[in-house]
Formats: structure tokens, sequence, C-alpha cells
């Protein structure tokens, strides 16, 4: 995968490369599935929710540019290998779901890969996390209109946030970068994620 899918690709940060190599993508999704676990695609979870295509949880990943002391709060905890990447590469994950019983069987996988340095919270992403904030980075797994503003607040001064912005068939991979008052952003490329639900959100 990480040959043949992510190098291939312009994926060159060498810690991000090696998170991948260490987390075992086939621990988060359903057994009927895990033929295709390294396959160059997303794929059902259940709920109407999705693993992404690991060329674009690489890509995500590697835009937050973390050097390993960072506090990062992910909204869409889905099967949980995302926070699994990023709990390689950080200090801390808080990694938010809606949906509960999507939350307790990520939490379940990532109990059984080891991992200690990740919180869950069940409640609406849109609204982020507050209790834990400022944050680092922030990604968000799910596609929005425009970036929540709850989020904009919970980003640290000198922080990025990673999100799908678009409509509901396709969006553009943004990185927006705070820097006191001001937000900057730069796109980079279409995806097509799952609708981000919620307050700030799309509507249930």
């Amino acid at each position: 995968m990480v040959e043949t899918q992510l190098i291939p690709r312009g994926i060159s940060d060498k810690r991000v490369l090696e998170a991948f190599r260490k987390v075992p993508r086939h621990k988060f999704i359903p057994e009927n599935l895990l033929a295709s676990a390294y396959d160059d695609c997303a794929l059902p979870i259940g709920e109407g929710q999705t693993i992404s295509q690991p060329y674009m949880v690489a890509i995500m990943t590697e835009k937050l540019k973390l050097k390993g002391n960072e506090k990062v709060l992910e909204i869409g905890t889905g099967s949980g290998y995302q926070a699994a990447i990023l709990a390689e590469l950080c200090q801390k994950v808080y990694s938010v779901e809606r949906i509960q019983a999507l939350s307790e069987r990520a939490r379940k996988a990532i109990q059984e890969a080891g991992y200690t340095n990740i919180e869950f919270v069940v409640k609406d992403g849109t609204q982020g996390y507050s209790e834990a904030s400022p944050y680092d980075g922030i990604i968000v797994t799910a596609g929005c209109l425009t970036i929540p503003e709850p989020l904009i607040r919970q980003l640290k001064d000198g922080g990025r946030l990673v999100i799908p912005v678009g409509d509901i068939f396709q969006q553009i991979l943004t990185t927006a970068s705070k820097h006191g008052t001001q937000i900057s952003t730069q796109e980079s490329v279409p995806c097509i994620f799952v609708p981000l639900v919620g307050k700030y959100g799309w509507s249930t």
C-alpha cells in the first residue's frame, strides 16, 4: 500500500509513511472486507459511514505537518484508523464521533492495537470539543459546505485545520492556517467524503 499507492502520489513525509507501515488497516474494517483491507479505495464500515481511501488519509495527515508533540482534534472517528495514524505522530488525539456505535467499535479496535493517547468523545462534531481546546491541528473526515466556526475558534494560533469543503457530491481538500484573527486557506485535491452532519454542517 505504501509503496504502490502513497509514495507514487507524492506522500513524502517519512514519519507519515512509517505510521502507515506500522498501523494495521485490516484491524479497523469489517471482517467480511478483510480481503480488501489494503485496496486503493474507501470501504463501508456500517451506519452509512466509510473508512477513507488510504491516500486520502495520508494526504490529510501529511498536511497537518505534525512533529510529535501536538494535540490534535479529529472530527469523525469512523473506524478509528485515522485516529491510530495520528496517535503515531502526535502526543494526544481527541476523536469526536456523533454515532455512538461507531465510537465504541473504534475504541475497542484502538485498545486492541495498544494505543493509549486517544480520547473518544460522542457528540456533534461540528461543534468541536472545546473542553480540550485549543488544538495544534484539527482534521475533519467528512465534507462540509464551509468550515464550521467552532473549529476555527478551537484551533491554536499557528495551527492547521484540514477539511473537505464542498457539496455532498464533491469537495476540495482544504487546509486552513490560523494566524491571530486571520485565516488563510489552501486548496489541493478533489475528493468525495460522507457529509458532515450537525448544527454547523448538514442537518440530520
